[in-house]
C-alpha cells in the first residue's frame, strides 16, 4: 500500500527511521524497478549540512514543501541524489534514501548500472537513482506518481550513527540503516 501525505508531514529524524524497511518503487518504460529502503539521512532545516540551512534558493525550494515530494538534485557533477520532503510547508527539511536491497526490476538494473553484482547496484544514493531512472525530472513530484513508497512489512533493527561525505554538520547522528543488512553503502 502506497503511504499516506500525513506519514511525511511529522518530525525529519522520525519519519528517517520510519522509511526504513519501505519500499521505493519507480516506473518507466523499462519497466518497474524496486528496492527496500535499508539506508536513509535526515536533513534539519538548523543544520549545517542541509540545502536548506542558508535559506530558500531556486536550487533546494522543494524542500520547503509541501510533505511527500521527491527533492532530486545533482551533485558532485556526477549524481542524482533522491530525497523526500518531510515537515510542513515552510520548514525546509528532507531524508535521503541512501541505499536499497534490490527488490523487483534486478535484470533492468543491472544493464542500468552496466554491474553483474547485486550488492552494487542500489548501495549508495548515486547508485541507487541511477539503477531505478531516478533523475531531475522526478524533483517535485510527490510519491503516488512515477516514483512511490509502498508501506513497510516489518520493523527493522535500526542503528544511528553520523552522516557521510559531508563537511559540515558530520558529526550529527543522522544517519540510520537496517543492521546487518548487507545492501548499506559503504563508508
Amino acid at each position: 500500500m502506497i503511504i499516506s501525505q500525513e506519514f511525511f508531514n511529522r518530525n525529519t529524524i522520525q519519519v528517517a527511521k520510519d522509511l526504513l524497511g519501505c519500499y521505493l518503487v519507480s516506473e518507466s518504460k523499462e519497466g518497474r524497478t524496486a528496492g527496500k529502503i535499508v539506508e536513509t539521512e535526515a536533513y534539519l532545516s538548523d543544520d549545517p549540512g542541509s540545502h536548506t540551512f542558508k535559506g530558500k534558493t531556486k536550487r533546494n525550494e522543494v524542500m520547503f514543501g509541501p510533505a511527500g515530494r521527491a527533492y532530486v538534485y545533482f551533485i558532485y557533477g556526477a549524481h542524482h541524489c533522491i530525497n523526500v520532503v518531510t515537515q510542513k510547508p515552510g520548514v525546509g527539511e528532507a531524508v535521503l534514501i541512501r541505499a536499497l536491497e534490490p527488490i523487483e526490476g534486478i535484470e533492468i538494473m543491472r544493464k542500468r548500472r552496466n554491474k553483474d553484482d547485486v550488492k552494487d547496484l542500489t548501495n549508495g544514493p548515486g547508485k541507487l537513482v541511477s539503477a531505478l531512472a531516478i533523475d531531475k525530472s522526478c524533483n517535485g513530484l510527490d510519491f503516488n506518481d512515477r516514483i512511490k513508497i509502498l508501506e513497510r512489512k516489518e520493523k527493522p533493527k535500526i542503528i544511528a550513527t553520523t552522516r557521510i561525505g559531508l563537511s559540515q554538520g558530520k558529526d550529527l547522528p543522522y544517519r540510520f540503516y537496517i543492521k546487518d543488512n548487507p545492501f548499506v553503502s559503504r563508508k
